[in-house]
């Protein structure tokens, strides 16, 4: 009996169906086991998959300066200068970042845990001008708390100092996998040209011609949708920190540098961040000062607006063009599944599902319905 012939018997799509339920049960039975080897697996390659997030995203600005050098003739030469300006720019942002904005978030956590009890006695005197009793709102015992926490703080910090070296030198081993990362990344943008001509013939030969263009130009909308986003949406935050940080200057206003910087990087949070951010930055300054708390959430709704409708518009185009009901379920779901890295993906993730959606899954039952409408159909076999 060939196999031509056992393909015909009337047991055998029985037998496939039984085979592949066993083998399905049989996963879903060792499907922590199995999720626990790859998460194994996939973390030898970690610092890779870093060095290939820092090279995807160091890529777009080594764009920018391969076009501003555009005027050198040597393109090994011109490749070298936009790599090598895209990183010094990179570097020079992270000693930026180290050296000023640290020490700026440091010194303001620590006048802010400093000053707490008399914030908290402020506010509480505040809250019975406004007719509040404090049996409503018992802000003496946050203090009570707070200094009850220190206290225990303290003697947990004396009793768990080994432990506390032990997780220094985990933090110390991230540090250092991620140099090698940012390291590797150099190497990877360096050899970019070499490994798209690798994947394009690995694709030819998977897809074949006539599916390859089909297949590029769906990668190639998929990069410009990711690409255009973590970009943008980076740009977008740096820009809101920035006028956040100027107008809390110009107010007077305290604690500039960790409110801009919460406010920043809430930012990149879809749909929730901006009230994240204004929450945490509102009950911050509420402790200072009430006044300048309700000028700071009037012009984080005002920015805020500006960023929806004007700021964001320039920047992304149309190159997303997700419903606000599409983004909150995405964020939801990614949330969910994925934790932060969910939420923070969640927007091109679900525009890449509604692209392949429509221009591909949609387009392709419509245009069964319709090659039978037009009697089109494979003809039904009939007896000689």
């Amino acid at each position: 009996m060939n196999k031509k012939r056992i393909r015909d018997a009337a047991w055998f799509p029985m037998a496939v169906a039984i085979c592949i339920g066993v083998v399905l049960y049989i996963l879903l039975l060792r499907l922590a086991g199995i999720c626990e080897g790859i998460g194994i697996f996939i973390g030898f390659f970690k610092t890779v998959i870093f060095g290939c997030v820092i090279a995807y995203l160091v890529n777009p600005l080594a764009n920018l300066f391969n076009r501003i050098f555009k005027r050198v003739k040597k393109d090994g030469t011109r490749k070298l200068l936009s790599n090598g300006m895209a990183f010094l720019v990179v570097i020079l942002f992270l000693i930026f970042a180290v050296l000023i904005l640290v020490p700026q978030l440091i010194e303001s956590v620590q006048t802010f845990a400093n000053n707490l009890g008399g914030y908290i006695n402020s506010a509480s005197k505040m809250l019975e001008n406004f007719g509040i009793s404090k049996n409503v709102l018992d802000l003496d015992s946050v203090v009570d708390l707070s200094e009850d926490a220190l206290a225990t703080t303290y003697e947990w910090l004396s009793e768990n100092a080994g432990k506390i070296v032990s997780a220094a030198t985990v933090t110390g081993k991230g540090i250092f996998q991620w140099v090698i990362a940012f390291i590797l990344s150099i190497y990877l943008l360096g050899e970019k040209d070499s490994l798209k001509a690798g994947f394009k013939r690995l694709l030819k030969a998977v897809f074949g011609d006539q599916r390859y263009g089909g297949v590029s130009d769906l990668l190639r909308k998929c990069d410009t949708i990711f690409n255009r986003y973590i970009v943008f949406n980076l740009i977008d935050s740096l820009i809101v920190g920035a006028a956040n940080t100027i107008f809390m200057m110009i107010c007077g206003m305290q604690y500039v540098g960790l409110i801009s910087f919460v406010v920043a990087l809430t930012n990149l949070i879809p749909t929730f961040g901006p009230m994240i951010g204004l929450v945490i930055g509102g009950f911050v300054l509420l402790m200072v000062n009430p006044v300048h708390a309700l000028i700071f959430a009037i012009f984080t709704l005002v920015l805020q607006l500006m960023d929806g409708y004007v700021i964001k518009p320039r920047l992304f185009g149309n190159s997303l063009g997700v419903s606000g009901l599409w983004i909150l379920i995405g964020v939801i779901v990614g949330g969910n599944m994925f934790g932060v890295i969910g939420i923070l993906l969640a927007v091109p993730c679900v525009a890449i599902i509604i692209l392949i959606y429509e221009s591909y899954i949609l387009p392709g039952l419509e245009s069964r319905f319709t090659s039978k409408s037009d009697g089109t159909s494979a003809p039904e076999n009939t007896k000689e």
